[in-house]
């Protein structure tokens, strides 16, 4: 955080200074009051009580040339002994203190007087831009303001001072206005339960409005204990103002409804059912009741029923049109389905599309669009309902989405183009059928499919029309085109970019679509400027190539360092040419976009700043230096190093482990090793995820435990050592599992995980709804054993459901998943039995192969065994269509090299779908890969370059024959995603000879090239190797340095190896270490720890500030020095084959 806005409260000091300070000495009547009693809190030190005098006083009255000299030599009169130098240090130091000390802050406005804290509030309030002007010396109160509203700190000492004070002396609707600005300013997390009894309960009625909506407002970033007594506060005063005292009458009128709003599912049942008929029908009446519903999203099924039960009371018709579209999300409980007219069936599914961002209960809201799309389809057919069934067509299964009628998907598409929740196979299927509808696949035709864009064929996006295709990517409909498979992208790409097209368009290609287009067609494209860069993503190698282009014709450097994504591709000699004042102007550019820049970037920024100004330097940069310069941090700037830290991502900017334990130790001795209150846990920031398992076990005292609780939950990646400290952490503030209550199992949630099988037990029978949504919350990650055993033992216990009366073979007995328990379940799923699997019902199959193929956790036993229910209810794998085969997910993985010879692969796109997986044997590729090319008639030399995409891992299947016949004209624009591959030495040996084809030899390479390459650079040769410049060493890409040979990556010179950079040099595996010499591995050591590859620049530190001389080159200048290498592929590009 910059200092530079407290210290124009300087000012009030530096004012002073104008003028001589031996002025005759003046009557004290002669110095307004008000400037008497600041002065009198200048010879105090009160410098804060001093400034909001000067506020008050600037408010009213105009400042003088003559003021600064009488207020001089008032402080003369007194007798104070000041100079100017020490009253400067000593309040350029009491302001220091208060920013990174907000303690201290707040003591100092609890010892402010009525008009100074008036004053202050009222500053806090206002939005303008003041400025206090003093003759020519200006203080911006504006940019003060701003900053102390970004203090985590500051903010959290205004929020209780405002508590504690602003009610009594300002207007209430004021002090609820700064109580927003503070609370949004902070995310909520100032808002724990203790907090409540802060809050006045006598409150004027508009400005208890006005702090509940804020409390609304803030629902989501509220912990349930704190959600529980905010509701208690409200409840409170609208109970006192009810003047109910009869307690067979509720006190919950329409009006208290409409002010609780998401907090009324805090009602208790009883009291919901005690609401009176008319109350009720006059809040459903509310314009904005259905607005409130709709945002109800942790209601739950027991609540709801309730709500329904008493609107129904009121005599609104419930199956009225009007009153089902205000029910909100209450509608996703609907229950009296009895003689439910088809009509009314499809109000309520086109209602419940909102039923998807409710908490959990996912599996009764299938359940229930499932009967009603029975209801609504009883006496018609799909054909003729489907463009009213809202998005309960997902349910639908693949035969069900097979018999429809091209026509009628055509009639639909307006409402089938616009669902969420399509599976890839449901879309392959209602795309074919749309384009069956088709004479030819025009825009327009393109243009209305909207979600369903992705089951368009990679072979037919090929076959359009290049106009139409260009058309696309201008239009609305291009937001869709990152749904496409890399495949289909490629074949869009092919033909937008056509050999020998002059207009080739690739500057219109917008957003994650551009990351696809190959250097090469980079360079046939001349109309790049910044300004069309700054809205795409962009790859690392395009951006090294295009800002080594555009910086030869651009001379100030904020236009490429303002370009979006185009900043990941500044290198360390683009750095290194400017001038200390350019360099300094413009590194906001760099810390507001930091998460864009690569650890090898940062290492180089961090170098130039020490350099230039290290004095100033953000000490976050400290970090990506030799740990050693850690030394240079006194203990007076420890908390400004820790708030630095903490803001940034310490993962990221430091890949060793070592390095980090050196800098945690730092961490640690600023901390005393311990966290003494929640002050401390501000300062903290993101470092919270790293304290050692012993500070998380007895350092973080009871004080700083609720504001560090809500920070770790967001760690993603603790140790083991710092969970288990964790988890007995947990125990001891919250006690056993067994004691908890609601609201500690859903504050408690995110470390459920850490808890024994035996502790969970506990909540999953004492709260098993909130551990279900708990478990569907983390679909795709693979949470612990015991935590997912836990999960399906509370599953399986609340189930209905019976073994079938009508079992398969072998299956008596056994009670076979549901489609509800799959839904349920999510990854947990990974605990059926294989038999279990086996033995899953037809119809649940089909409604759930999807869920199944998405669980990560599954043993091969369990894949085979849904394998085999597939062969089951499929036929053998030969009658399998592509939908089917995209279905499978990971239970592809099942299909033994016979099988997958048995497949259609004549389409890339089912292709494409298996090679998203990848643990496939080397056989199992090899089938694939051949399954293509003789199900399709493609030899390797037809193979377009979208082939080659969807092929995927199948291609480290092929041998080096095969690799010798790709065509160079197809390979030249995939190079980055075959670079991606894990294939053997072998293969990428072959792949590398075909990039030198490409972009020459290795020794005519450049930085982006060896980027662009990937893992490919790890088929260099001993002698290849050897000869590359040390300077590209950190252009390699991390996983090219695993795959690197052990016995080729010794070949590595001592001074390759510590030119490699933090992050490659971190990707080194221990086998190649123990293959490198000691002198090796001390340059290992020093490209890991961030040491400058020049060893006479790596000087020892210095307190001492060092500033390079601004006058190398003009201010704001882009030099560009010592580039030459960068230029090579635009000098190599006319010889490129085309």
């Amino acid at each position: 955080m910059s200092q530079e806005p407290w210290r124009c409260s300087l000012w009030l000091f530096l004012f002073l200074s104008h003028g001589v300070a031996s002025y005759s000495v003046p009557d004290s009547q002669d110095l307004h009051p008000l400037l008497q009693k600041m002065a009198e809190e200048i010879i105090d030190g009160s410098y804060l009580n001093a400034l909001l005098d000067l506020i008050q006083f600037q408010s009213s009255h105009v400042w003088t040339a003559d003021l600064s000299h009488r207020v001089l030599a008032y402080l003369n009169s007194r007798n104070v002994a000041f100079t100017i130098p020490s009253l400067k240090a000593a309040m350029e130091n009491l302001l220091e203190q208060r920013l990174y000390q907000p303690q201290k802050l707040l003591e100092d406005l609890r010892g402010t007087d009525a008009q100074q804290f008036h004053t202050a509030m009222k500053y806090l309030l206002e939005d303008k831009k003041d400025r206090l002007e003093l003759d020519d010396i200006i203080i911006d109160l504006g940019e003060v303001r701003k900053q102390a509203l970004q203090s985590p700190g500051v903010n959290r000492s205004l929020f209780l001072i405002t508590l504690e004070r602003c009610f009594q002396v300002l207007n209430p609707l004021d002090c609820v206005e700064i109580l927003g600005r503070v609370l949004r300013g902070s995310s909520g997390r100032f808002l724990q339960p203790d907090i409540t009894e802060m809050l006045p309960r006598d409150l004027r009625e508009d400005a208890f409005k006005n702090l509940s909506a804020l409390f609304k407002d803030l629902y989501d970033q509220t912990s349930a204990h704190a959600q529980r007594a905010v509701y208690c506060w409200m409840t409170g005063v609208l109970k006192t103002s009810s003047n109910v005292t009869d307690d067979s009458f509720s006190w919950v009128s329409a009006e208290n409804l409409w002010i609780l709003g998401r907090y009324m599912v805090h009602l208790p049942f009883e009291e919901i059912m005690r609401i009176s008929p008319m109350e009720i029908g006059l809040f459903i009446s509310y314009d904005n009741a259905t607005k409130q519903l709709d945002t109800v999203y942790d209601v739950t099924p027991e609540l709801a029923q309730a709500f329904l039960e008493r609107i129904s009371s009121s005599n609104f018709d419930m199956r009225n049109t009007s009153t089902i579209h205000r029910l909100g999300l209450l509608v996703c409980f609907y229950d009296d389905l009895e003689l439910l007219d088809a009509a009314v069936a499809q109000v309520l599914l086109h209602q419940m599309i909102k039923c998807s961002h409710l908490r959990g209960f996912q599996a009764g809201v299938q359940k229930l669009k499932a009967e009603l799309l029975e209801i609504a389809t009883e006496n018609q057919t799909l054909n003729e309902t489907l463009g009213s069934l809202s998005d309960a067509v997902v349910g639908l299964t693949h035969s069900q989405l097979e018999s429809l009628s091209p026509e009628a998907v055509h009639s639909a598409i307006s409402t089938l183009n616009q669902v969420s929740g399509w599976a890839r196979s449901q879309v392959i299927i209602l795309s074919a059928k749309y384009l069956a509808h088709q004479k030819v696949l025009s825009f327009y035709n393109i243009s209305q499919m909207g979600v369903l864009l992705a089951g368009v064929g990679t072979q037919a996006f090929h076959a359009m029309d290049r106009r139409d295709l260009m058309q696309l990517l201008r239009s609305a409909t291009s937001l869709h085109v990152s749904d496409l498979s890399p495949a289909q992208q490629h074949a869009v790409l092919s033909k937008v970019i056509e050999a020998g097209d002059t207009a080739s368009g690739i500057v219109k290609i917008q957003g994650a679509f551009f990351k696809e287009v190959s250097l090469f067609d980079l360079w046939r494209e001349p109309g790049f400027n910044s300004t069309v860069l700054k809205e795409k993503e962009i790859r690392r190698s395009q951006a090294l190539f295009l800002f080594e282009l555009l910086s030869k014709t651009t001379r100030r450097p904020e236009e490429l360092l303002s370009a979006g994504q185009l900043l990941k591709g500044v290198t360390c000699p683009h750095i290194d040419a400017m001038s200390a004042d350019s360099f300094l102007a413009h590194f906001q550019y760099f810390e507001n976009n930091f998460s864009l820049l690569s650890p090898y970037q940062v290492n180089c920024l961090a170098w130039k700043y020490w350099e230039v100004s290290r004095s100033s330097m953000p000490p976050f940069l400290l970090a990506a230096l030799p740990a050693r310069y850690l030394a240079s941090i006194p203990a007076s700037q420890c908390v400004p190093f820790l708030i630095s830290l903490g803001k940034s991502q310490l993962d990221s900017l430091v890949l060793d482990s070592h390095k980090k334990n050196s800098i945690l130790k730092k961490v640690q001795q600023c901390l005393s090793h311990t966290i003494a209150d929640e002050y401390t846990v501000d300062i903290l920031g993101n470092l919270l995820c790293h304290l050692p398992a012993a500070v998380i076990r007895r350092g973080l005292s009871p004080r700083a435990w609720a504001t560090a609780l809500r920070g770790l939950r967001d760690c993603l990646d603790l140790s083991p050592q710092q969970k288990a400290a964790l988890r007995l952490r947990l125990l001891e503030q919250h006690g056993l599992p067994q004691n908890w209550t609601a609201e500690t199992a859903k504050d408690l949630e995110s470390f459920l995980v850490l808890f024994s099988g035996d502790e969970l037990s506990s909540v999953a029978t004492k709260f098993p709804d909130i551990l279900q949504q708990t478990a569907s919350k983390m679909a795709g990650t693979l949470p612990p054993k015991e935590f997912l055993q836990a999960v399906f033992e509370s599953v399986r216990n609340s189930s209905a459901e019976k073994p079938s009366s009508d079992p398969s073979p072998g299956c008596h007995g056994i009670m076979a998943p549901s489609s509800d328990d799959i839904i349920k379940l999510a990854e947990a799923n990974a605990c059926w039995a294989p038999e279990d699997l086996l033995c899953l019902e037809e119809d649940t199959f089909l409604r759930s192969v999807e869920l199944l193929g998405a669980v990560r956790s599954f043993s091969l036993a369990q894949l085979r065994k849904l394998k085999e229910k597939a062969v089951q209810v499929w036929d053998i794998p030969s009658s399998w269509r592509e939908y089917h085969i995209v279905s499978l997910g990971r239970i592809a993985l099942a299909l033994n090299e016979s099988e997958l010879e048995q497949l259609d692969l004549s389409s890339i796109d089912t292709v494409a779908s298996l090679s998203q997986q990848t643990e496939w044997t080397p056989g199992q590729a090899k089938s694939i890969l051949q399954g293509f090319l003789e199900d399709s008639g493609y030899r390797v030399q037809d193979l377009k370059s979208f082939h080659l995409v969807g092929l995927g891992a199948a291609l480290c299947a092929m041998n080096i024959t095969e690799i010798s016949l790709i065509k160079i004209l197809e390979f030249r624009v995939v190079v980055a995603r075959i670079g991606t591959l894990l294939c053997s030495t072998q293969v990428l040996a072959e792949f590398k000879r075909k990039a030198e084809v490409v972009f020459g030899e290795p020794t005519e390479w450049s930085s982006f090239v060896l980027q662009e390459l990937g893992t490919i650079a790890a088929g260099l040769t001993k002698e290849e190797l050897r000869m590359l410049d040390k300077d590209l060493m950190p252009y390699f890409q991390p996983s090219a340095i695993k795959c690197l040979p052990d016995e080729i990556f010794k070949e590595l010179s001592a001074e390759q190896i510590a030119s490699l950079g933090p992050e490659n040099a971190a990707a080194v595996t221990p086998a190649q270490r123990r293959q490198l010499s000691m002198l090796q591995l001390q340059s290992l050591q020093r490209a890991i720890d961030g040491a400058k590859a020049r060893s006479w620049l790596d000087a020892p530190p210095s307190a001492s500030p060092a500033r390079t001389p601004s006058s190398l080159s003009p201010p704001g200048a882009w030099v560009s020095r010592g580039l030459g290498l960068g230029y090579l592929l635009l000098v190599l590009m006319p010889k490129l084959v085309w």
